[in-house]
């Protein structure tokens, strides 16, 4: 394992061992960033969460289980579900003393964003859901990705035992997620990706971001959401067709929808602008730290 950053910081959320990077002021308002599974905290990345904190925000980001720095388990059999996922993300704060922050998830790390607000409505001063659609189970007739997603998912092959094939299928399955109407860096991508494996302690339990079970709970509906909440959505998003930012922003109450022309899955360096601006400034103001923000001894 390379590529270790003296500002990671290992701590214990929720029971294992998580790798979290801070950046910025502490007495600044907390923002929690939440990756999509099969993501590292890498995929948020440093650039983004400098100008994040240069606005005026405590940015934090972290490795999921099975990413990066943190807990890793056996390939195939990941040691817990989805609900422990939404669990790290509380015991992250936690670790850090912040009670209440901003919570910005993209992908599956905006369905554990909409969870934390269901479970832990406390825990939340506003949330930005990227690229993501409703959580809760429902019948909303939501388009399925595109084919050319479906085709990739279906009849790609990687060696998880061998870097080069993982690397070489990353950047190819990032080429997919950007969609089709913007230019594709793949230099760039590549050597995130690169920076990516190399820092992973086991890049092959990657895999179990597949496996995670759902477990058995009861949903309260997104129209409880009580936090102002952002939507933010590419029009060319191939996982997530548009149609499922439109049904989330519907759903919870007063929630507003950015559309982002051209954009793909995920969160492209060209509309950081956005993020910076329209996000982190309507829907994650420098207010400061209330007294409730934060943990007592």
């Amino acid at each position: 394992m390379r590529g270790v950053d003296v500002t990671e910081r290992m701590v214990e959320a929720n029971g294992v061992e998580l790798c979290t990077e801070p950046f910025g002021n502490p007495t600044d308002p907390a923002i929690l960033l939440i990756m999509g599974v099969g993501g590292s905290m890498l995929w948020w990345e440093d650039g983004f969460c400098r100008m994040l904190a240069g606005a005026g925000r405590f940015v934090i980001r972290y490795d999921h289980r099975d990413t990066g720095r943190s807990v890793t388990y056996e390939a195939g059999r990941p040691g817990y579900t989805g609900a422990d996922m939404v669990a790290d993300a509380v015991g992250v704060l936690d670790c850090y003393r912040v009670r209440a922050a901003h919570i910005v998830g993209v992908s599956a790390g905006g369905a554990f964003a909409q969870l934390l607000a269901l479970d832990f409505p406390e825990r939340v001063r506003s949330l930005v859901l990227i690229s993501t659609s409703p959580v809760t189970p429902g019948d909303r007739g939501l388009p399925s990705p595109t084919e050319a997603f479906g085709d990739f998912v279906a009849t790609t092959e990687v060696d998880w035992s061998d870097s080069a094939s993982v690397i070489e299928y990353l950047v190819d399955y990032s080429g997919i997620l950007a969609g089709n109407r913007r230019t594709f860096d793949e230099e760039a991508r590549h050597a995130l990706i690169r920076r990516d494996v190399e820092r992973a302690r086991n890049i092959a339990a990657l895999q179990n971001h597949d496996a995670i079970p759902d477990g058995e709970r009861s949903y309260e509906a997104l129209s409880t959401i009580t936090a102002p909440t952002l939507v933010i959505h590419g029009t060319a998003d191939p996982m997530f067709p548009p149609r499922h930012g439109d049904a989330l922003a519907a759903e919870i109450p007063g929630a507003r929808l950015l559309l982002l022309d051209g954009a793909g899955h995920g969160v492209d360096r060209v509309d950081w602008g956005h993020h910076r601006h329209r996000d982190c400034r309507a829907h994650c103001p420098n207010t400061g730290p209330t007294s409730d923000d934060q943990v007592s001894d």
